[in-house]
């Protein structure tokens, strides 16, 4: 099977590192679910997740380290990988791989204590971080005062990962490159008033992709921000959304959406947690009647160890921007880490 043959070339690999000073480690997870929807029948409510996950690392002689990633599927197939060179010149990361991207990193970073508002599938998402998926190169570091900045460039948004010694020649030819970029500052690291800013953290992101490249047509468009606080047992946080899909076709109008999510929690004790989420999204479609889709959600969290319990029950009016359209959810998970 190509998967075993995979895992037995990624442990020669590891076994050369790890004679030569290297590390390698094996993670996972696997998460077990009971998710209902209110108004229709589901069927099996009965659903599994699974992820494994390969890192390696070894140090340079010059300082630099060198660390690497394979994760899997749920089906336990080829997944995203990357290899990251740490500490170059003393101050950035650079990577190449597919793993995620900064603005998908950041999607939803109110506090909650299980899941998004629509995290259990309550609503219509359409959401940023497009370029998640795509084979890229980045860089990251830490900024004196500005804080933590990730940045990957994408040269084709084909979404084709490429073995070694290969390209994706002329596939989806018609589409162009991306970017994106996030920043996440300590707002308590600024100077002058960083004293009474102590618990806030500002965090914001940017993402395009050149999603045709027909004459007439435009670029797609991600921008975020996002203000959490702190203080005690408490966490709150709003962060706003755009999603600009741009124009794929000439002559046609340009689909986006403006989100707001919110997000309160309160941790009982360092096991038992508590949140309340909110989710608004506002669609401008000129094919389309446009409501504003509303979503609430209460979540509960309980981790005890590896293992995490979760419940949400979630609402949303006018799903699918639709009006008078209701699409609520119960779902209740057990995962265990390992």
């Amino acid at each position: 099977m190509k998967i075993t043959k995979i895992l037995v070339a990624l442990s020669f690999l590891f076994s050369v590192a790890t004679a030569n000073a290297g590390e390698l480690t094996v993670t996972g997870s696997m998460e077990a679910t009971y998710h209902t929807e209110g108004g229709q029948q589901t069927g099996n409510p009965l659903g599994t997740d699974r992820e494994l996950k390969f890192s390696g690392s070894t140090e340079l002689d010059n300082g630099m380290t060198v660390s690497v990633m394979q994760d899997t599927s749920d089906a336990l197939g080829y997944g995203d990988n990357k290899i990251t060179f740490g500490n170059v010149g003393g101050l950035v990361d650079i990577y190449v791989g597919a793993d995620g991207s900064p603005v998908d990193a950041i999607d939803d970073v109110t506090p909650t204590a299980y899941e998004e508002a629509n995290g259990s599938g309550s609503g219509t998402l359409n959401d940023i971080g497009g370029l998640a998926g795509q084979m890229g190169i980045g860089l990251s570091a830490s900024l004196p005062i500005l804080g933590t900045v990730d940045f990957k460039y994408v040269p084709k948004v084909d979404s084709t990962e490429n073995a070694d010694n290969a390209n994706s020649g002329d596939a989806a030819h018609s589409v162009g490159s991306g970017e994106s970029i996030s920043l996440k500052t300590n707002l308590a690291d600024l100077p002058a008033v960083g004293a009474y800013l102590d618990g806030l953290t500002l965090t914001t992101g940017y993402e395009t992709q050149e999603v045709s490249t027909v004459v007439n047509t435009s670029d797609s468009h991600d921008l975020t921000a996002a203000l959490n606080y702190s203080i005690g047992n408490f966490a709150l946080g709003i962060q706003k959304k755009v999603h600009n899909e741009g124009e794929t076709v000439a002559t046609t109008d340009e689909v986006r959406y403006q989100d707001t999510a919110i997000g309160i929690s309160y941790a009982i004790n360092d096991a038992l947690s508590i949140s309340y989420n909110t989710y608004e999204s506002k669609r401008h479609n000129t094919d389309a009647v446009n409501f504003v889709q509303d979503t609430t959600a209460i979540n509960i969290g309980y981790t005890v160890g590896g293992m995490t319990i979760g419940f949400q029950d979630a609402s949303t009016d006018n799903a699918g921007w639709a009006t008078a359209t209701e699409d609520d959810s119960r779902t209740l998970g057990v995962s265990v880490a390992f």
